[in-house]
């Protein structure tokens, strides 16, 4: 068995598909409306559509997991976060754990948490350098 996909339920799905495709990359694999698979392995969900599936209601923000992406060029991705027309609201701004990867935190329009951090080969890479 093998993990295929990752599903968020958001509120726009327009605006989740440009929140992903602009500040990280992912493109449209299938579009069915109201259900989107990206690139990745990401698929957005519609919240009233979900909720009928499930029976449930949805409770956006819960903390309790995140989406983690790599990215070398933390600064880069730091000002295109900054620039973008999106109101971040942030957990961690760059920070650097103690053992050397820096790591943004942040929540995507539909308070879900992602991190994007330097690979750890990339971090053992640099700290081999500096040595």
């Amino acid at each position: 068995m093998r993990l295929k996909n990752v599903l968020i339920v958001v509120k726009d799905i327009e605006v989740s598909k440009a929140f992903y495709k602009e500040l990280f990359g992912l493109q449209v694999l299938t579009d069915f409306g109201r259900n989107v698979i990206l690139t990745e392995g990401l698929v957005l969900q519609e919240k009233e559509l979900w909720e009928e599936f499930v029976e449930r209601k949805v409770i956006p923000g819960g903390n309790a997991m995140e989406l983690y992406f790599e990215e070398n060029h933390l600064e880069a991705f730091a000002e295109k976060l900054e620039a973008s027309p999106y109101e971040i609201q942030y957990v961690n701004r760059l920070t650097e754990h103690e053992w050397g990867q820096r790591v943004i935190r942040f929540y995507d329009p539909d308070m879900h948490l992602i991190e994007v951090g330097e690979s750890l080969e990339y971090v053992a890479r640099k700290n081999k350098e500096d040595n």
